[in-house]
């Protein structure tokens, strides 16, 4: 059985990669990145669905600013697999450590709560689960077939682990012959930062993984988002664009990094919501389908109004060519 974690009263425990980290310093967070705490009856009636259905949402595991909104709106992102993960990235607040067994049930309960909040469009994560031979391909394209076969009209978008010294190619198959409306794989941050923010990731790993999915299959949208404030340069995201849109990838969010507490990667920079917009001018220039970046953007915030845009702009794109 999978339980939600209560982050109010319950303890985190911390890798010991993060435990003996020293503190960090914390820059003072601008107006534009402050949100209200989640008050409303939507919030708490979504709240109800996902405990009675014993599913864990990375809303949660993950501190996301944006809860109070998406759960008002009967909007959440269910994280499958447990909520312990196998690696220690240093911007994430999600528990590391030894997974439990994969829950047989899971599929179903998933399946039963999009049903239950008449979802359009839901998005499924995980966490890491280096202990599994195929990284839970197998699992994802179980919820994915589960989710189909009780609500049929409701798009599924993934946000998948890498599959890391698995059989990736194996695994990716495995997935994408599930058919998800969209595959989203976050690269997180720009390469000079991965030893020290994502160690257990490899960037032209995740980036190749991405390319891969539209050779497997062409009309899957493909999707990738970074944090920024973590010390990176503007020619790094500069580049990283340019790396995804050789990916051939779609989509791409942009978001503000903001550290889950003072064991965690600092926040180098508050971005402002003017460099923001510029990024975004400059990702459609560079021929991505749909940009999402702002200070409070995160890989599935306001997912299924993305993802209409996302097919409309493909449409009008075929239809230009034509």
């Amino acid at each position: 059985m999978v339980t939600v974690v209560n982050l109010v009263d319950k303890p985190r425990p911390r890798h010991p990669e993060k435990a003996h980290r020293p503190d960090q310093e914390v820059l003072r967070k601008p107006e534009w990145i402050r949100v209200k705490a989640p008050v409303s009856r939507g919030y708490l009636e979504t709240r109800n669905i996902v405990k009675d259905n014993k599913l864990v949402t990375v809303c949660e595991e993950a501190g996301c600013p944006n809860i109070g909104e998406c759960w008002d709106k009967k909007h959440a992102t269910f994280m499958i697999m447990g909520e312990i993960c196998t690696r220690a990235c240093a911007f994430c607040n999600v528990a590391t450590g030894i997974p439990l067994p994969l829950d047989p049930e899971e599929p179903a309960n998933v399946a039963k709560a999009v049903k239950q909040m008449a979802l359009s469009h839901v998005v499924i994560t995980s966490v890491d689960r280096d202990d599994l031979a195929d990284g839970g391909a197998q699992h994802f394209a179980d919820v994915i077939h589960a989710i189909r076969d009780a609500s049929p009209e409701t798009t599924i978008e993934i946000l998948t682990p890498d599959f890391l010294r698995k059989d990736a190619a194996k695994a990716l198959e495995i997935v994408v012959a599930a058919k998800p409306d969209v595959f989203n794989h976050n690269l997180e941050t720009v390469p000079s930062n991965y030893l020290t923010v994502r160690p257990g990731a490899r960037y032209f790993h995740s980036l190749h993984l991405l390319q891969r999915v539209k050779e497997l299959d062409p009309t899957i949208f493909t999707k990738s988002g970074i944090m920024v404030g973590l010390g990176e340069e503007r020619n790094e995201v500069l580049q990283l664009m340019d790396d995804l849109r050789t990916a051939d990838v779609d989509f791409i969010t942009i978001g503000q990094y903001l550290a889950p507490s003072r064991k965690h990667h600092p926040v180098k920079k508050f971005v402002t919501p003017e460099e923001f917009k510029s990024y975004e001018t400059v990702a459609y220039t560079k021929g991505f389908l749909m940009v999402s970046s702002s200070p409070l953007t995160r890989s599935s915030h306001h997912a299924g109004d993305d993802f209409a845009r996302l097919r409309e702009a493909r449409a009008k794109k075929l239809a230009a060519s034509a």
